[in-house]
């Protein structure tokens, strides 16, 4: 037996397999030619951030644009900052706004696959066989130094104003001979397991980004940790060997990783892994005072993804709205294709944004609008109905205690060509719904600036006696232009244009008069639909209301 094998076998005893074992266990996909595999790996340390769906989204289709597979993976070996419910969080929030995986974990408590385990505390023993492989061909060794050693290692690095790292003549384990380390091992002196790199900082690597494109830097020269003290693999050697094992064939993640390729693409040309393609995804971004920073986790609510929910943004709007910020010609896409699924526009990774993508709200408001504005009456009732039982009580006990009510006060103007576009976010909902209860119905605009009191008191006179709840839009408005003459205004507009000295406005302002006391505002939806809604005694009552408010 070798020293290499005595040493692998002192610092792995009880690891029996090879890593013949586990290819064998996880062969090639079978899949057709070109699909591609990709995943997203979160580490459950806190909420699901927009990045985070971001990229998950892009792997996503990514995949499935190709007939390929997209999995989620958990990279929870960093126990000290896991949050408890984290990784249940952001598989919710996944599925909230159908980024559902193929594999892996699909769903809070669910996994699926023949790849697993899809938990990389519960993959120990593969890493450990891959990494006692290494330490018998002499390419990983056992480092003894404490954190202590580490840190005056590099205030002597400080000191002499060079590199800090593991690495050449400061990486002092690398030269134990197999007999000093197994001899440290049975004294019982813990361990981290290194790569002895073959790399040196002089040698450049290029690698072609399938995002950034050609990406040259130095080649790793650090003896980086690939196992630590209690046997778990640190973040690189994970990736090395999951992303191996799981057949990924892009790894796309966000361009903070992108300083790492060069120990990444060093692990697997050691493993003797064919590397996967990276594509690294730049941050997204938010104009503040000028400038651009990226979406912060601290400063930025609109950061998690609960912001979203609790806001009332339909996921199908926060998906819409992030397709436009992956793809520059997605817009143009979906102009000339309204009704079509998003999953049939060509998604190309080469089109994303090189330097960062910057999050709009108003835009994100605007597409907002319009995909609630395509739903029918029945969905946005429900939503909204979904939405106020969570986060607004006070609305949900309005709404709800007639629902054919609510129903009808979200049929007003919806479907057609041209549906209105009142509404972003069912937390809009309770603004634009207020003046349909009497309960939050007041008078929130002023009169026309051509129209004085007395003369809106003269309208509401006229039209209170002429009033006909059984009326069909066109009659309603042909009942408003009956009440002008009488009281100086001008039947038609067009008219009006032509002569507006000779009268006191047009149909259009006697119209905003009996608005303004049914609804409160001077833009609503049709006038007629709510009126119907509202009934003729409450119209009546709102109308009497008004007048004496006026009159005051």
């Amino acid at each position: 037996m070798s020293m290499y094998e005595k040493l692998a076998d002192a610092m792995f005893p009880g690891i029996k397999h090879t890593p013949e074992h586990f290819e064998n266990i996880y062969p090639p996909r079978q899949l057709k030619e070109g699909a591609r595999v990709t995943r997203i790996a979160p580490s459950p340390t806190g909420y699901l951030h927009l990045g985070v769906l971001f990229t998950a989204m892009v792997n996503r289709i990514t995949a499935k644009s190709t007939g390929g597979i997209f999995y989620f993976r958990l990279e929870d070996t960093d126990k000290k900052r896991e949050v408890e419910g984290g990784a249940e969080d952001i598989l919710k929030g996944l599925n909230d706004f159908g980024v559902i995986p193929d594999e892996g974990f699909v769903a809070p408590g669910k996994t699926v696959g023949d790849y697993g385990p899809y938990q990389q505390s519960q993959r120990a023993e593969i890493y450990q066989t891959y990494a006692k492989s290494l330490v018998l061909q002499g390419l990983a060794y056992p480092c003894f130094c404490s954190e202590e050693d580490r840190q005056a290692a590099r205030e002597n690095q400080e000191k002499l104003k060079v590199r800090t790292g593991y690495y050449g003549e400061f990486a002092v384990c690398r030269n134990l001979s197999p007999e000093q380390a197994i001899e440290k091992i049975q004294q019982g002196h813990p361990f981290v397991v290194r790569l002895r790199s073959p790399g040196s900082e002089e040698n450049r690597i290029v690698f072609d980004d399938v995002i950034k494109g050609k990406i040259e830097m130095p080649e790793n020269d650090e003896d980086i940790v690939l196992l630590k003290s209690d046997g778990i693999p640190t973040y690189h050697f994970a990736h090395a060997v999951d992303d191996h094992l799981m057949r990924t064939t892009h790894v796309i993640r966000g361009d903070e990783w992108i300083s790492s390729v060069p120990k990444h693409l060093q692990l697997f040309k050691v493993l003797g892994f064919k590397p996967p393609k990276y594509a690294h995804v730049s941050p997204i971004m938010k104009e503040d005072e000028g400038g651009k920073r990226k979406l912060s986790k601290r400063k930025d609510p609109e950061a998690a993804v609960h912001y979203y929910a609790e806001q009332g943004y339909p996921a199908d709007s926060v998906m819409e709205y992030l397709m436009t910020i992956a793809n520059s010609d997605y817009e143009e896409w979906r102009r000339r294709n309204p009704q079509a699924p998003r999953g049939e526009f060509a998604f190309n990774l080469k089109k994303m944004s090189v330097s960062g993508a910057l999050f709009d709200i108003n835009k994100l408001n605007d597409v907002s609008k319009t995909v609630i504005g395509a739903m029918d009456a029945q969905t946005v009732t429900q939503s909204v109905l979904n939405w106020a039982r969570e986060y607004d009580a006070e609305f949900y006990g309005l709404l709800s205690r007639d629902e054919n009510y609510a129903l009808g006060i979200f049929s007003i103007d919806r479907g057609g060509d041209k549906p209105r576009k009142d509404i972003a976010k069912w937390s809009d909902a309770p603004a634009y719904a207020s003046y349909f209860f009497d309960e939050t119905f007041k008078i929130e605009d002023d009169l026309p600036d051509n129209i004085n009191p007395g003369d809106a008191v003269q309208i509401i006179d006229e039209y209170s006696k002429v009033y006909n709840p059984d009326e069909d839009k066109q009659q309603w408005f042909n009942t408003m232009k009956s009440v002008c003459p009488k009281l100086g205004f001008c039947p038609e507009v067009k008219e009006y244009k032509k002569n507006p000295q000779g009268y006191k406005g047009h149909v259009g302002d006697v119209s905003t008069v009996i608005r303004l006391a049914v609804t409160g505002r001077r833009n609503s939806p049709d006038l007629c639909s709510i009126m119907k809604l509202l009934g003729k005694e409450r119209v009546l009552e709102r109308l009497k209301n008004y007048k004496r408010e006026l009159a005051k």
